[in-house]
């Protein structure tokens, strides 16, 4: 959250007396206040929430290489391959 914002708009929620003691006991325990946890974790949830704000950052070269590896055909996987060609355990001990 940037700090250089004014906080000055208002959010108020209703919630149970259980809900409550559970944000209070969560946040002592986060040594912040109730305000600060709350607000702290939905921004944490937005976050999460809101894929187009997912970003990493790669130079030039590592966005070729990362590209490279998309388009690259998969190596060959013979060991699945193998596992695959060969009864499942649900198939072995059945009786035909």
């Amino acid at each position: 959250m940037p700090s250089a914002e004014t906080r000055n708009e208002k959010l108020d929620l209703r919630l149970t007396p259980s809900a409550k003691r559970t944000l209070q006991i969560a946040a002592l325990a986060a040594r912040r206040s109730v305000s600060e946890f709350v607000l702290e974790s939905a921004l944490a949830r937005a976050e999460e929430t809101l894929p187009d704000r997912r970003r990493f950052g790669l130079s030039a070269e590592q966005w070729a290489a990362f590209q490279a590896a998309l388009d690259a055909p998969p190596r060959p996987a013979l060991r699945l391959a193998k596992l695959l060609r060969e009864p499942s355990v649900f198939e072995r001990g059945r009786k035909r």
